[in-house]
C-alpha cells in the first residue's frame, strides 16, 4: 500500500446483465495495476454461485473473487466477498456471510435479510480499503432490476452507500447492447445515474470501427463516455469460469478420449474439469438434461453438487443411472467428486435436513459405501498423493458429510496423515471429497494414460492460467482507455 494512504480508491464494474463480461474485466483489470506495481484487491459486496472456493480464513467465496486474488498476486480472503448465496433449489438458496454458512433462505426471506447484512459488507470493504491503493469491486446480475432496489447491497445500492464510481459493462456478442445500455440508464434512479463513469462494449467480433455509430447513439441517449470496445478474446476460455451459463459452450469438439460429465441441475465447482477441457487428446462433454451419456466415454465424472439427494433423484429421472450400468458393463470407469462420490454409494442420508427436508436415499450403489450429511462443513487446503500411480495431488476440501463403509479401506487419496475417498475391488469406480484434483499436472497424465493406454503431454495448467490473465491485461490496456478509467476512480 502506498506510504500514509488510509484508504483505496475504488472503481466498480456492473453489467447490463449476467456473464456479459464483468468477472472477467474486473480480473484483468486488476491484473495490468498489480503488474504497473499497484496494490489492488478484488470485491464483490453479494455473489450468487455454486462455484466457491477456500480462502485463507477457511472460509469460502465465489471462484470469480479468487480468480481475481491471484490476478492480483494476493491469497483470497472471505472480506473479498462477504455474501455468497448458494442456490439450492429454484427458490432457495445457502447464505454464506464472511465465509461461514449461516443458514438457508427462499427468495422472500432473503430481501428480508440483506437488511442485516450491510454491516458486514461494510465491514470488509473498510478492511480491504486499509490494504490497497485500488479496488476493483464487481456487481451482481444487473443494475436495471428495479425491484430489486430495496435494501440492494450487490449494485447501485453499495456504490450509492460507498460512493464508489461505476463502469457499465455490455456485452454485444449476444445482441441488443444498444438497448440494454440505454434501457439501463433509463431504469437508474438520478444519484444512481450521476455515479455512472462510462460504459465499455466487451466481446466484438471483427472492425470495431463498424459500431463508432453505435457509441454515438449510446452516448447520446445516456450522456455517458466511452471507454472503449474490448475484443472477443480467445484467453477467456482458459480461465476457471464461474457461471453455469459457461457450460452450454464448455464441451469441446473434435478426437481424443472421451470423458463425460452429467450437467445435474445443482451441479458445484466444475471448475474442476477446466484441466480437462484445455488437455490435448481430451474431448470433454457435459451432457444436458434430456440427453443419454455418450455410449463412446471413456469414464463418466459425477460432479460436485450443492443439493446431493436432489440432483441424485435428477440423475435416476433422466435415466443416467442405466447408462452409467451400460457404460460399466463395456468396460468404462466412474469417478465421482464430492457429491457425486457420496451418489455413488449404497445410500445418502440427510437426518438433519442440511439440504432440505430429512430424508434418506438408496446411492447408485457403485461403491461399498455410506453417507451421512452433517451440519459441520469442511473447508480447507490440502495436498497428498494418489496412491495407484504416486503421484501428487492438490486441491480443497468443501463438503457436509461424513462416508464410510468397506470401499473406503481401499482410499482413492493420501492427504497428509489420512485418507480420503474409496476405490471399488476391480478398480473401475472410484471416488473422493478432492476438488480441484485434475490441476495437478502429472495426476492428470498418469490418470489420462492409464485410462487409455497412450502415451500423453499434460502441459502446465497452472501457468496457462497465468499466461491468459497477462495476454487479458495486455489487451485491456491495448484497447480500453484504462488512464481515464483508473482516473474516475476514488
Amino acid at each position: 500500500m502506498t506510504a500514509g494512504r488510509a484508504t483505496a480508491r475504488a472503481l466498480m464494474i456492473q453489467g447490463t446483465g449476467s456473464d456479459v463480461g464483468k468477472s472477467v474485466l474486473c480480473a484483468g483489470l486488476i491484473r495490468l495495476l498489480a503488474k504497473r506495481g499497484h496494490r489492488v484487491l478484488p470485491f464483490k459486496p453479494q455473489n450468487m454461485s455454486n462455484n466457491a472456493a477456500v480462502t485463507t480464513e477457511g472460509g469460502e467465496i465465489g471462484r470469480a473473487q479468487a480468480l481475481q486474488a491471484r490476478a492480483a498476486g494476493v491469497a483470497p480472503s472471505v472480506h473479498m466477498n462477504p455474501v455468497l448465496l448458494k442456490p439450492q433449489g429454484d427458490r432457495s438458496a445457502q447464505v454464506v456471510v464472511q465465509g461461514r454458512m449461516q443458514g438457508q433462505d427462499d427468495a422472500r426471506a432473503y430481501l428480508q435479510r440483506k437488511r442485516s447484512l450491510w454491516p458486514f459488507v461494510a465491514e470488509s470493504f473498510a478492511k480491504l480499503q486499509r490494504e490497497a491503493d485500488f479496488i476493483i469491486v464487481e456487481g451482481a446480475g444487473s443494475p436495471a432490476e428495479a425491484n430489486l432496489r430495496a435494501n440492494d447491497i450487490a449494485n447501485m445500492g453499495f456504490a450509492l452507500r460507498a460512493g464508489v464510481p461505476v463502469v457499465l459493462v455490455g456485452d454485444i456478442e449476444r445482441g441488443g447492447v444498444i438497448a440494454g445500455l440505454v434501457g439501463t440508464a433509463a431504469l437508474l434512479e438520478p444519484e444512481e445515474h450521476a455515479l455512472v463513469a462510462g460504459y465499455v462494449i466487451n466481446k466484438f467480433r471483427g472492425d470495431a470501427g463498424l459500431f463508432d455509430d453505435g457509441l454515438r447513439i449510446i452516448t447520446q441517449r445516456t450522456g455517458w463516455r466511452s471507454f472503449g470496445i474490448l475484443p472477443h478474446l480467445a484467453a477467456v476460455s482458459r480461465l476457471p469460469a464461474e457461471d453455469t451459463l459457461s457450460l452450454d459452450a464448455a464441451g469441446k469438439p473434435g478426437e481424443g478420449i472421451v470423458i463425460a460429465v452429467p450437467r445435474l441441475p445443482h451441479i458445484a465447482n466444475f471448475d474442476d474439469f477446466d484441466p480437462l477441457r484445455q488437455q490435448e487428446g481430451v474431448k470433454l462433454v457435459f451432457v444436458p438434461p434430456g440427453e443419454p451419456l455418450p455410449g463412446d466415454a471413456a469414464l463418466v465424472i459425477l460432479p460436485g453438487s450443492k443439493a446431493t439427494i436432489a440432483d441424485l433423484k435428477a440423475f435416476r429421472a433422466q435415466g443416467w443411472d442405466i447408462d452409467l450400468a451400460a457404460h460399466l458393463r463395456r468396460g468404462g470407469r466412474v469417478l465421482g467428486i464430492c457429491a457425486g462420490y457420496q451418489m455413488l454409494g449404497r445410500r445418502v442420508a440427510d437426518p438433519n435436513g442440511i439440504e432440505g427436508t430429512p430424508e434418506s436415499i438408496d446411492g447408485l450403489g457403485l461403491l461399498d459405501v455410506e453417507t451421512v450429511l452433517t451440519g459441520e462443513k469442511a473447508l480447507t487446503e490440502v495436498s497428498g498423493i494418489e496412491r495407484f500411480s504416486g503421484e501428487t495431488v492438490r486441491g480443497y476440501e468443501m463438503h457436509v458429510g461424513v462416508t464410510t463403509g468397506p470401499d473406503a479401506q481401499r482410499p482413492l487419496l493420501r492427504l497428509g496423515g489420512r485418507h480420503d475417498g474409496a476405490v471399488s475391488p476391480d478398480g473401475r469406480v472410484a471416488g473422493c471429497y478432492l476438488h480441484g484434483l485434475f490441476g495437478s499436472d502429472a495426476f492428470r497424465r498418469a490418470w489420462l494414460e492409464q485410462l487409455s493406454g497412450r502415451q500423453i503431454v499434460a502441459g502446465d495448467y497452472e501457468a496457462g492460467v497465468d499466461r491468459a490473465l497477462d495476454e487479458l491485461a495486455t489487451a485491456i490496456e491495448r484497447h480500453l482507455d484504462v488512464d481515464s478509467l483508473m482516473a474516475a476512480a476514488r
